[in-house]
């Protein structure tokens, strides 16, 4: 059963994404410039030598299984959205950023993480690979700010049970300045 309920959520995130797809592939309204700076705790503080290329305000969930009597993170599952609420990427394990706008995509890993009461932490990842030629191109850093719900239950768990937690967050995302 959850399986099917994980299964579905992928389902419709990807119905959104390609209903999405369908009506703006090809008119994808160009960048800002330069988005606004972004507040983060000085553990996050990304590298001189980066400058900022975009914000993303993000909706999903963060799914848990039950692993040794206790819940682990399995993967997040949340869309990306640009200042005037369109739907511009999707995020999932891996961590991966893929744009629905022109397919770039980005990995990353965590470097550095910001606790926060009653919410996933705040984190700087790192970049560990790139794929295309959009607006994840050469990304280098990306920080998960503003982070609200998605923490797993708590006490134990039994078997191979799962459940998904509804989180919100902001995603920043850098290039190396030229």
């Amino acid at each position: 059963m959850k399986y099917a309920k994980r299964l579905a959520l992928t389902a419709t995130t990807l119905a959104a994404a390609t209903a999405f797809l369908g009506t703006t592939a090809g008119n994808a309204a160009p960048a800002d410039t330069a988005p606004k700076p972004v507040k983060a705790p000085a553990a996050l503080k990304v590298p001189d030598g980066n400058k900022l290329t975009a914000v993303y305000a993000a909706r999903g969930v963060q799914t848990y299984t039950c692993t040794d009597g206790a819940w682990k993170l399995l993967e997040p599952a949340a869309t990306l959205s640009d200042k005037r609420g369109r739907a511009v990427a999707l995020h999932s394990r891996g961590p991966v950023w893929v744009s629905t706008v022109d397919g770039s995509a980005v990995n990353a890993t965590a470097i550095a993480s910001s606790p926060k009461t009653d919410a996933v932490p705040e984190l700087l990842l790192q970049a560990t690979a790139t794929r295309g030629a959009g607006v994840f191109a050469g990304v280098s850093y990306i920080q998960r700010l503003n982070t609200t719900g998605g923490v797993a239950p708590a006490g134990a768990c039994t078997g191979t049970d799962q459940t998904s937690v509804a989180y919100s967050a902001t995603y920043a995302f850098y290039k190396p300045a030229k």
